[in-house]
């Protein structure tokens, strides 16, 4: 009875992390067909995330709906990923990820742009907490490899600070040189 307790108190101090948002995205119901009729089960696929920089996905099956959501939440918190947002709000650059015959293209997005994806890279865009952001779903629309591409895609993104340490050089030295700067040797002669 004590260790029932403990355990009940232990799951009620996890759960009570709010930092958490989780988004459903798919629930199959799967059907077995035994000799007194069928039997019902279900399968959940969660995306959480703490809309900072972190996300994960997870999937759970079981013969009620709740519980199926249950696990696949606490299977999405043990396999979360960081990604490093540009300003907090997009991507520092576009990338392609692929799983199976999923594919997907995401693409940084000036402010204000919005999140234009699909239902379930929404998702993870969202619980991401990116603000803007252009991706195009190629392939498989089945959501388990949607999502598991877009997790591949956003593994492979390297921030400016990253790289520059990766090569021993400056931040600087490795991000393009912006051409919207007006030259001081310009405006003189439009002065004159």
């Amino acid at each position: 009875m004590a260790r029932e307790d403990n355990r009940r108190g232990n799951r009620r101090d996890r759960d009570e992390t709010p930092e958490f948002a989780d988004r459903l995205v798919a629930i199959n119901r799967v059907s077995k067909t035994v000799k007194g009729g069928k039997r019902f089960g279900f399968a959940a696929l969660v995306v959480v995330g703490d809309q900072k920089g972190r996300v994960g996905f997870g999937k759970g099956k079981a013969k009620e709906v709740p519980e199926a959501i249950r696990k696949a939440t606490e299977a999405a918190k043990r396999g979360m990923i960081r990604v490093q947002l540009r300003e907090g709000r997009t991507l520092h650059h576009d990338m392609e990820g692929r799983h199976g015959a999923g594919r997907v293209v995401m693409r940084t997005a000036p402010e204000g742009t919005g999140i234009i994806a699909g239902g379930p890279m929404r998702a993870v865009f969202e619980m991401l907490g990116i603000k803007d952001v252009v991706s195009k779903s190629i392939g498989s629309q089945n959501p388990y490899n949607m999502i598991r591409a877009t997790i591949d895609g956003l593994k492979k993104e390297q921030s400016p600070r990253s790289v520059a340490q990766r090569r021993g050089k400056k931040v600087a030295d490795i991000l393009p040189k912006r051409e919207d700067a007006p030259d001081a040797s310009a405006q003189v002669a439009e002065e004159a």
